[in-house]
This record gives structure tokens, sequence and C-alpha cells, in this order.
């Protein structure tokens, strides 16, 4: 699906801005709001989170349905097809257009859109979107389906505790450690197209010596002929061809990559249509024990990252986004993972733009009952899940930031090894299946019995995620390095580059320890110097994402204050102590080429 952009042949207008927003029902939304104007409704803005526009506690834990609507004239569109477009919508939505159905959509991190030719009426047309936030075991990221909350004790036995659980008020119950944000969180479009139009392209980018290669194929409705050019970053032609596909050369070749993000850009005519995509040329590859990109070892230096920010939530924020990657380049790093979900397509656009590496992960977290049962077999989630991939991979496809795939966080691969082996191979299959560049494939695994884990090793690249020294031997760094140690040697013998996509210790800023002990500032910083000291020693380590970039918030409970602490900077984007500790490190570790 085509990012909508506009030009001399596309017209886009956003529906962005202050929409007329109401609370509705846990199970099920008035059908006569779809059809009818709220009578009081409140203000809410768009694109954004709802939960924390409102000083409310019913917004914050709302459980279910909302209702959003806005009234919109359509922009001229004589001789033109009309689409509305839905960057995200968490985490389920229904559609109507004066009263009548469009359609609906499941899942809260990818685009989909409706065709509107022939629906609008001048005058004004009322668009109304009932959303739903309940996750479960058939919602990807999975909820709880019983009583006991994310965090803290059951107290299973206690009969007040018992008794109060059954009269507890429906609410989500997140198998995940990050807020359950929700809403219309990305930006909603208008955007118009002739009626021959282009439908998608893709690119496929390679290398043969100083000349660049590109793949193409152009994806078309109605009749007429295409012809591509590409464009250098002056706007001259660097090669042309006709045709729906093809390969064609570029001479001289400016590669894309981590301090030379070169951008050339593909531009598609078919018939009155225009359209100009962005790219570049480089390869990706993993091969032995290294990661290999435009045939150069990479060494990843970067995080984990939340979209997550004061009163918007998850909402999209170009200038969060701007702020982020100024961060990013001055700690020296070049890359995260988009933990736990797609971003926005901003983001990436961003990201392509200043050179920073993306890991792109589907919303697949929380697939673990705690060991007590399959959740290979208790979650409805097989079908969703395939859907994400696909879905993801045909939004990123083109990116030149977007340099491998994950499939999940954390899922069970230790209680039930077959059966996660079984579930999850076929996904593998299928990511590389789908991805026209065949870039490599993962998933991020827990804190396990890896001796038990079969399918973390049979992925491209082994993701880790590891908490010594805080989850498990607290505060001991000591012992915290030798079980480390102890696991390290064991993925040195399964011959695959080996990263950690997460190690990390929470921290609230200001708290000051001359012993460095757990939860200031120091012993932060000191777990991961001691941590960093020994992937310097393994030459098939290729490289480290911490978790977090920043402090994010999450449901409420015994283990958290005010969110999770783990970010080396606050959430509000001031540094902590850890931060010039890494700013320094990843200052003096290259890109390319470093342990050799």
């Amino acid at each position: 699906m085509l990012t909508p952009k506009m030009n001399e042949a596309r017209c886009v207008t956003e529906l962005n801005g202050i929409w007329d927003f109401a609370l509705s029902g846990p199970e099920r939304f008035e059908e006569k709001w779809m059809r009818e104007k709220l009578e009081d409704p409140m203000p809410i803005a768009v694109p954004a989170s709802y939960n924390d526009q409102k000083d409310d506690i019913n917004l914050r834990s709302h459980y279910g349905w909302v209702i959003y609507q806005k009234t919109f004239f359509a922009p001229p569109c004589a001789g033109r097809r009309l689409f509305l477009r839905f960057a995200a919508v968490t985490h389920a939505a229904v559609v109507y257009l004066n009263g009548e159905l469009l359609g609906s959509h499941k899942g809260g991190f990818l685009p989909f859109e409706f065709e509107l030719t022939g629906k609008v009426r001048s005058g004004g047309n009322l668009l109304c979107v009932a959303v739903d936030n309940r996750v479960d075991f058939s919602t990807l990221p999975v909820g709880n389906e019983n009583s006991i909350a994310f965090f803290g004790s059951d107290n299973p036995g206690v009969p007040s505790v018992e008794l109060a659980k059954k009269r507890c008020r429906p609410q989500n119950r997140p198998n995940f450690d990050f807020f359950n944000y929700c809403g219309i969180t990305r930006p909603v479009k208008l955007y118009t197209t002739p009626e021959n139009y282009i439908a998608d392209l893709t690119l496929v980018p390679g290398l043969d010596g100083e000349t660049g290669t590109v793949t193409f194929a152009v994806e078309t409705v109605g009749t007429g002929t295409v012809s591509l050019q590409i464009l250098d970053r002056t706007g001259a032609i660097a090669a042309e061809a006709e045709g729906p596909s093809g390969c064609i050369s570029v001479p001289h070749a400016q590669v894309w990559e981590p301090g030379h993000p070169y951008l050339y850009r593909a531009r598609v005519c078919y018939g009155e249509d225009v359209y100009e995509q962005p790219f570049g040329i480089r390869t990706v590859e993993v091969r032995g024990t290294q990661f290999l990109l435009n045939g150069k070892p990479l060494y990843f230096k970067g995080f984990g990252k939340h979209e997550d920010s004061y009163f918007r939530g998850r909402g999209m924020d170009e200038c969060l986004n701007v702020k982020d990657v100024s961060l990013i380049h001055w700690l020296n790093a070049n890359s995260f993972r988009t933990s736990h979900y797609p971003y926005a397509e901003e983001m990436y656009d961003l990201c392509d733009r200043e050179g920073i590496l993306i890991i792109d992960e589907v919303p697949a977290v929380g697939i673990n009952c705690g060991g007590v049962q399959n959740p290979y077999e208790v979650m409805s989630i097989r079908a969703h899940h395939r859907e994400v991939i696909r879905d993801m991979i045909a939004r990123d496809k083109n990116h030149p930031s977007v340099v491998m795939w994950s499939l999940a966080n954390e899922p069970d691969t230790e209680h039930f090894p077959q059966a996660a082996y079984d579930y999850f191979y076929p996904l593998y299959e299928l990511a590389h299946a789908c991805d026209p560049q065949d870039r490599p494939v993962t998933l991020v695994c827990c804190q396990n019995n890896y001796l038990r884990d079969i399918i973390t090793r049979a992925m491209d690249v082994c993701c880790l995620n590891r908490y010594y020294g805080w989850y498990n031997l607290s505060g001991d760094l000591d012992a915290a390095c030798d079980a480390l140690n102890t696991e390290l040697d064991f993925w040195e013998t399964v011959g695959k580059p080996v990263m950690f996509t997460e190690y990390g210790a929470d921290t609230y800023p200001g708290i000051h320890n001359i012993n460095g002990e757990m939860f200031s500032e120091e012993y932060q910083t000191e777990f991961f110097r001691r941590t960093n000291d020994e992937f310097d020693k393994r030459s098939f380590f290729i490289g480290e994402q911490i978790w977090n970039f920043a402090d994010f918030s999450t449901v409420q409970g015994p283990m958290r204050v005010d969110g999770n602490r783990k970010g080396i900077l606050t959430r509000d984007r001031r540094p902590k102590l850890a931060a010039h500790y890494f700013r320094q490190r990843w200052g003096n570790i290259p890109d390319f080429f470093y342990k050799q």
C-alpha cells in the first residue's frame, strides 16, 4: 500500500484535528451514532491516543468501544478516484460514512483504506469510527483473559482476594509491559488519484561493483503504459526504463548506509498518474556470524524504543520523531527496534533520510502463558499473525532503513519448544517469501532456558533479551557476568550472528549512590559497562540494543514507579548518567568492521 503523497496528479487532504468523541460500552457501541451526530460529545485530538488527553480516569482506564466523529467536505474529485486512509487505529475499527458501513479492520499499527468514489455528497459528510481497545487471546498484542494482571501477585487462596476478583469491573489486562494506548493514533487522509492509477511499487536495490541495480515492479489499476526514472539527489536522471517491471543499472551508484544515507527517487508515470518513492541502493545479508550491509560487517548500536510521550500517548508526533533521531545521533547510535509494533511511516521516512537502521517488528508480544498453558494452542492468533507480517512487509518493503524483520517479542520458546518451532518457522518462511529484498528475519526471545529453545537458533540472527544483574542475580554484577559468559559460550557454538535486543536496569532519575546500588544512576551505568565488556570479547556478537531509549508509560503495578524506568533518557528526553557513558562508548565503536 502506497503512502498518500501530493503531486501534480494527486491531491491529499488531511482530516487531522479536533474530532467529536464519546465513550461507549465494553462489548458494543450504539449503532445510532453511526448515523447521527453525538448529542454531547467531548473534543479529542487526532492523531493521538485518547487516554491522556483528558484529566479523567474514565478515559485513562477505559475498556471497550469509543466513538469518533468528523464532518468533512470532499475535495474536488471530478474524474478522480477518492480514497480514505487510516494510518493506524488501535486496536480495531468499524468505519461508517453517512450511515453506510464502509468496513472494519483488526490490528492497531498498520494502515487500511476504503474507496469513497461515488459515496461522498455535497454539503458535508459524517464520518464515524467506532474503536475497540480490548486485548485478549485473539489480539496482537495479547491480553490476559483471566483476573491476573500482568504485574503483581494473584494471592491465590486468599478469600477476600478471590471474592474481589469475581466482582472486579471489566478491564484490559495486558500481557505486555507498556501502556495500552488506543484510539486514532496516526493521520487520517483523503487522497485522489486519476481513474487509471498506480496501486503499488516494489524496488529491490543491488550492487555490482560500483554499479547499482534496481529491480522494479509497478502494480496498476486500469489501462496505460508505465515509465520509470531513477533521479539522483540533484534531480538528474540516473537511469530510466519503460514497462511495468524490469531491472535497470545506475552507474557509479552512491550507496545508502549510516553516515552516508544517500537517497535516490523512483519516479513512476502511468497515464495521468505520477508517484515518487525515495529509496536507497544498499545490500543486506547474513554470512556466517556476520551481518553485512553493503558487504561490510555491521555492528548495531542502539535501543529498544517505544512510541510514547506525554499527552499524546502513542500518537504520531513528527516533532518528537525529529527530537528522538537527533538524540540517536547525539548518542552516536545507529539503530533501533520498533518494539513492539510497526511505527508510524513518518519515522521510517525520517530514518531513511538520516541513516538510522531499523529492526521492524510486528505487534506479536505477549504470546506466553507463564508455562502453565501452551499459548500456541489456547491463543487464536495464527491467522492474524500471518496477516500483520504480510501487511507490515507490504508497507515497509521499500525503506532502506529497514534491514531486518522481527516476528515477535518474547514468546514462550522454552516450555513448549516444539510447538514454538512449529508455530514460528512457517512465519519465518512467510516473511522471507513476502519480502522482495529477502532481508534477514529474527524473533526476539526472552530470558529462558536457552538449551530447550530450538526456534531462536533457527533464525537468521539470534536476538536475545537478557537481564542478568536485574531480574535475576539482582545487584550482583560479578555473578551476572559469570552467568552471561556461560550463556554466550553456548551461543558461540550455534555459529550465527548474536545480538542483545534488550538489557537494562530500572533507574529513577536523580537517585545517586556511592556504592552503585540498584535503581541508582550509578548502578545502571555500571550494569551496562560490565555487560558491554563481555560483549566486546566475542567476535560473533554483532550488536547491542539497550532497554530502553527513554522511560515510558506502563500499566500500574508494584514493579513500576510511574512507568518503566529503564530508559537512559527520561520520558521528556533528559539524559541520565548512562546516556553520557553510551555517547562516549558508541563514539569509539565504528559502524563497520568492529572487532576486525
